[in-house]
């Protein structure tokens, strides 16, 4: 008898200041990945975290990295990330400058 495997996505809100649009993000796909998805304009190039088009300062919420981003201890604490390459883990407000 096999075991049924249940996988839950976690979807979490995600708000864009200054414009205030807001859209869902999947605990599975990167926040930019999900802004794209939603139809969103989100500037981005490279989608893997080394031209910084997608860099926006996180107000609030939770996010992981599969791998830690290029980002100095300053930026991290600042709230700076990529979101090519975070996934949200909590319901988020960004700033994109």
């Amino acid at each position: 008898m096999l075991a049924t495997l249940r996988v839950t996505n976690h979807m979490h809100q995600v708000r864009l200041l200054p414009h205030n649009i807001t859209f869902a993000a999947d605990e599975q796909e990167t926040v930019l990945q999900a802004a794209l998805n939603a139809g969103v304009a989100f500037p981005n190039r490279c989608q893997v975290g080394a031209c910084a088009m997608c860099l926006c300062r996180k107000l609030s919420g939770e996010i992981s990295y599969q791998l830690e981003p290029m980002l100095t201890e300053k930026e991290q604490a600042e709230g700076w990330i990529f979101t090519c390459q975070a996934t949200a883990k909590s319901d988020l407000v960004l700033e994109l400058d």
